[in-house]
C-alpha cells in the first residue's frame, strides 16, 4: 500500500509529464501513468524520480499514442 504523500504526488506527476497529452488520449496517460506505478512498487519516491520515469516512458511510446 502506498503511503499518503505518495499517493497525493502520482497525479501531479502524471499530470506534469502528460502536460501536452490530451486527456482523450487515454491509452497513452494510462500506459505512462503504469510505468509510473511500476517504479514505485520498486522504490521510486521522488518526484523527480518519477517524472524521468514518466517522460521516458512518453518518449519510448508507440507514435500512434502521442
Amino acid at each position: 500500500m502506498l503511503d499518503p504523500a505518495t499517493t497525493a504526488l502520482l497525479p501531479a506527476v502524471l499530470d506534469e509529464v502528460c502536460k501536452n497529452v490530451s486527456r482523450t488520449e487515454t491509452d497513452t496517460r494510462t500506459h505512462v501513468a503504469s510505468k509510473i506505478l511500476e517504479a514505485v512498487t520498486r522504490g521510486a519516491r521522488s518526484a523527480d524520480q518519477l517524472k524521468s520515469i514518466g517522460r521516458q516512458t512518453l518518449s519510448d511510446a508507440p507514435t500512434m499514442w502521442r
